[in-house]
């Protein structure tokens, strides 16, 4: 819709990398597994997973800036996983699991390239491994994106899905936007999810997603 905006990431297995998303409190429009980042077109889940298309699972995003900004997906994105994992999560392993954020205009590459280095030092130095590229680096493929099979959508709110998450979060906190934001993007990309959101809500060391509601956080819960 007109005055929307898409984020696509990649943080292990998309099942819970997904939830981590719909159930923030505000902006989001919808969420969306599928494939992205590799080289093939239309692969299905077992050509993903055999290592030879070049794809990992990842997460699509359409959001409303005017209510949730970037900085705060992004966020969810970092503090979700463990970014200084090498191709997996956990004993999830290979180029279908590794990390990565595509982005779709400068503004996102910028802030995706500040944050990192931020959480680097957050980590203690530790190298992120993560994958930071244009979103049309992949269009000689034939798109950066191809939806994943139906039953792979919101699956850990389907009826008797497998409560499974391999991401390993850190239990670190990305920095103060205001400490490593380019100065000329802080207006616009102000973060709207504030600090008491995130000390009850944020993620914690090791992946406990999948024990959550599947409803979307209340506002006033925080």
């Amino acid at each position: 819709p007109d005055g929307y905006e898409v984020a696509v990431f990649a943080n292990g297995c998309f099942w819970g990398s997904e939830k981590a998303i719909w159930r923030l409190p505000k902006g989001v429009r919808s969420t969306a597994v599928g494939y992205c980042a590799g080289f093939t077109p239309n692969p299905t889940y077992n050509e993903a997973c055999s290592g030879t298309t070049g794809h990992t699972e990842g997460v699509r995003v359409v959001y409303d800036p005017q209510e949730i900004s970037f900085v705060d997906v992004m966020r969810t994105m970092w503090e979700s996983h463990d970014p200084t994992q090498y191709m997996g999560q956990g004993n999830d392993r290979g180029t279908q699991y590794r990390s990565g954020f595509y982005y779709f205009n400068d503004d996102q590459k910028r802030l995706l390239e500040a944050s990192k280095a931020a959480y680097e030092k957050a980590l203690g130095g530790r190298e992120i491994k993560t994958e930071i590229a244009a979103a049309s680096d992949y269009d000689k493929y034939g798109g950066l994106w191809y939806f994943a099979e139906p039953y792979h959508q919101q699956y850990l709110a389907k009826p008797g899905a497998r409560p499974y998450c391999s991401a390993q979060p850190q239990g670190v906190s990305l920095p103060a936007f205001e400490t490593w934001a380019p100065e000329d993007l802080k207006e616009k990309y102000t973060p709207a999810l504030p600090e008491s959101f995130w000390k009850k809500y944020g993620p914690v060391r090791g992946c406990s997603v999948v024990r959550f509601d599947n409803e979307p956080i209340s506002e006033s819960s925080y």
